[in-house]
């Protein structure tokens, strides 16, 4: 299974993925907005859990390559959070790129590609976005592919501690247009 945009092809994960991904991963301005970079033990149970999520959902976060020059970029897609969140259950749509692909507007193609698939082929009627208060680019995103800003939905992240500089995100939404 494969999606194509104009510049990108999201896709399954392979072999030749783990690599790039342990470095961007690694990168602390990719990883900026979580609690700490991952090690390469973590980067590689993480693409073992995106591809079981695969199998089991039909969809997931898929590893991003540009078309020209060919190349992983990191990844886009929807994913089933592993953890209640206020409002469970549902399905993400996010994205996590290396640092030299920032600013070229990847993420927002690839997002629109995931939204469209979760919409129409899988028939989501809704899918959210989340991220923490101050992650202004991700939050330029989810703009920038038609999500709406729930304040409503705002909440503190149950994965982080109590007083994580992290902890409190926001939400997005985005409805199936009918």
């Amino acid at each position: 299974m494969e999606i194509e945009t104009d510049r990108l092809i999201l896709r399954r994960w392979q072999s030749s993925d783990v690599e790039p991904f342990v470095s961007l991963n690694a990168d602390p301005r990719v990883m900026e907005f979580f609690p700490a970079t991952r090690s390469r033990t973590e980067t590689e149970a993480m693409i073992s859990t995106i591809e079981k999520r695969i199998d089991r959902d039909g969809f997931g976060f898929w590893a991003a390559e540009l078309k020209e020059p060919k190349g992983f970029i990191g990844f886009i897609g929807l994913n089933v959070p592993g953890y209640p969140l206020p409002f469970s259950p549902c399905v993400e749509v996010g994205w996590r790129l290396a640092f030299d692909h920032w600013g070229k507007g990847y993420a927002q193609e690839g997002a629109r590609a995931a939204l469209a698939f979760g919409f129409e082929k899988m028939g989501l009627n809704e899918i959210v976005s989340f991220t923490t208060v101050n992650n202004l680019r991700s939050r330029r995103v989810m703009a920038g592919i038609g999500m709406t800003y729930d304040a409503q939905g705002d909440f503190d992240h149950p994965e982080l501690p109590v007083h994580h500089p992290l902890r409190r995100h926001v939400l997005h939404r985005k409805a199936r247009s009918t």
